[in-house]
């Protein structure tokens, strides 16, 4: 054969002249796997672009719509999930509750139901006993805005024969029979009205009027010679605000109250004509007198400065006045909040809980002060008065505020995960007495007051008493603290035990949050009211 070798087997012959013309043809395998890689190439790259595109998309994305780190869900949709309202009440849609629920629609909240995933339950009445499952089932996070036991403060007949400086005389029915009428005999002059808790039908009356045998009623001194102003008695609603007990912490709304006249003039007296002396609800209100007029409806002031304004006018002291009221106010929660843990006590937590209430109060025309009741779930209503929408919505506003409902509507700070928990509100924040804490005495031992606020000592309730109550002060607005009380610096500098007899008269719970603001006051000007 052509080629072939005569020392080599025929097959063996064979494969390399095959191999022998591959080497001389073109070599399609390299061609082949040029290709292949050139095809590759191509589709890195357009993969690349894909992926930059995506990723630049998704960055636009998350601009508009951040969301959680872990979650994966944007803020905005995790925002109207977790904000919900239940509003409990009768005759809701009656149009009572409109500012109620016009505040919490601004807010950022949608209503919800019994069976929701509620954040806030706005109940208007006394909500223990009807809800009492739901009540005793609180998830942390939850608020509502009434306290178990806040019926000791606005119950009326409980209120007036407390005892307290602010509060007319009262006797109640007919266990203080023999006192009232001791007491008559010594001040003859003096005038009475009958109360009950509907506090309906009040009217002065004569001794020998005088059922002195009803149960659940009280006979209470009326305030004969009340401050007038354009000939009309009137009485002051101060907005107040409990947000926490044991330890106790309250306050009101600073910058504004309510103002309510009689709807007639006071003299020439006549105890038959109650509209001389009843505040109804078709009273007169502010800008309806002359002489407030123009300072509250001309000058846009509050109702407030309104009243402030005039009795400088006249020579009074206005301060005083307000200073008095603060005063009356907090001793009222100091003298009822032993009730008030002991209802609270079969709860998880009195952190879930917080309160709005009215103080109404008269004074006399030597601006003596006086207390005559506390309303709870006080009228929000501007139904009879459009002009009062402003007061109302800012009332329940600067609440919702100060107890840490009312929130910005994009946040996340609802669920109380410990990263958000800092964010607001670190232990550093809370931390006071450096110099003290870093003592001897303090080192070896928590037993003092003062030691006990020390980070070493604090156990996990206070830390989150202390969080709490940093927030309230951070978020307070137009509120100011009623209790702990204010101080002025150089008096918290200056602070001595021994001569404090208010602060050796509180609870040791409440002489360590009294310690706390007042040390926080020696850092900061700001936390001393």
């Amino acid at each position: 054969m052509k080629g072939s070798s005569p020392y080599m087997p025929r097959y063996e012959q064979d494969v390399l002249n095959r191999l022998h013309g591959r080497s001389r043809g073109p070599n399609r395998m390299l061609y082949m796997v040029a290709a292949i890689l050139a095809f590759g190439v191509f589709l890195t790259l357009v993969n690349i672009y894909e992926l930059r595109r995506i990723q630049h998309e998704h960055e636009h994305h998350m601009a508009r719509n951040p969301t959680v780190e872990g979650r994966g869900e944007p803020l905005h949709s995790m925002s109207s999930k977790q904000k919900i309202v239940w509003v409990h009440a009768k005759h809701m849609n009656s149009g009572y509750l409109k500012h109620v629920f016009s505040v919490f629609e601004r807010l950022g909240y949608t209503r919800g139901g019994k069976a929701s995933n509620w954040d806030v339950l706005w109940a208007h009445d006394y909500p223990f006993a009807e809800l009492k499952t739901v009540l005793h089932n609180l998830n942390p996070h939850q608020k509502v805005n009434h306290f178990p036991g806040s019926g000791y403060i606005t119950n009326k007949v409980s209120l007036a024969t407390s005892d307290l400086k602010f509060i007319p005389k009262a006797f109640k029915m007919p266990k203080d029979k023999d006192k009232l009428l001791e007491h008559a005999k010594e001040y003859p002059e003096k005038m009475w009205v009958q109360k009950s808790n509907n506090h309906r039908g009040i009217r002065i009356l004569q001794l020998n009027q005088l059922d002195l045998t009803s149960d659940n009623t009280f006979i209470q001194e009326y305030i004969a010679k009340p401050f007038l102003i354009d000939k009309r008695k009137f009485d002051i609603g101060i907005y107040t605000i409990l947000t926490s007990i044991n330890p106790l912490r309250v306050y009101i709304l600073d910058t504004e109250l309510l103002l309510r006249f009689c709807a007639a003039d006071y003299y020439p007296f006549d105890a038959s004509i109650l509209k001389k002396y009843v505040v109804a609800d078709d009273y007169t209100a502010t800008w309806q007198l002359p002489s407030l007029k123009k300072i509250y409806s001309d000058m846009g002031h509050t109702h407030k400065e309104t009243l402030s304004y005039y009795l400088r006018q006249h020579g009074k002291n206005d301060t005083k006045l307000f200073m008095e009221v603060r005063e009356s106010i907090q001793e009222v929660y100091l003298k009822k909040e032993k009730f008030l843990i002991q209802s609270g006590a079969g709860y998880k937590s009195t952190r879930n809980f917080f309160e709005l209430v009215r103080f109404d109060f008269v004074f006399d025309e030597d601006m003596n002060l006086y207390l005559m009741e506390v309303n709870m779930s006080p009228n929000l209503s501007s139904a009879h008065f459009k002009e009062n929408t402003l007061l109302y919505e800012q009332v329940i506003f600067n609440m919702l505020h100060l107890t840490g409902v009312a929130r910005a509507p994009n946040d996340i700070f609802s669920r109380g995960l410990i990263e958000e928990k800092n964010m607001q509100a670190a232990l550093k924040d809370v931390q006071v007495l450096s110099e003290g804490c870093n003592s001897a005495v303090c080192q070896e031992s928590c037993r003092s007051v003062e030691c006990s606020l020390c980070h070493r000592c604090l156990d996990l309730n206070w830390k989150n008493a202390l969080r709490t109550a940093y927030l309230e002060h951070m978020n307070r607005r137009n509120c100011r603290r009623v209790f702990p009380p204010s101080f002025s610096q150089e008096f918290a500098k200056n602070w001595k035990e021994s001569t404090d007899t208010f602060y050796k008269n509180l609870s040791l719970s409440n002489q360590k949050i009294y310690t706390w603001f007042r040390l926080k006051c020696i850092q900061d000007l700001t936390w001393c009211h």
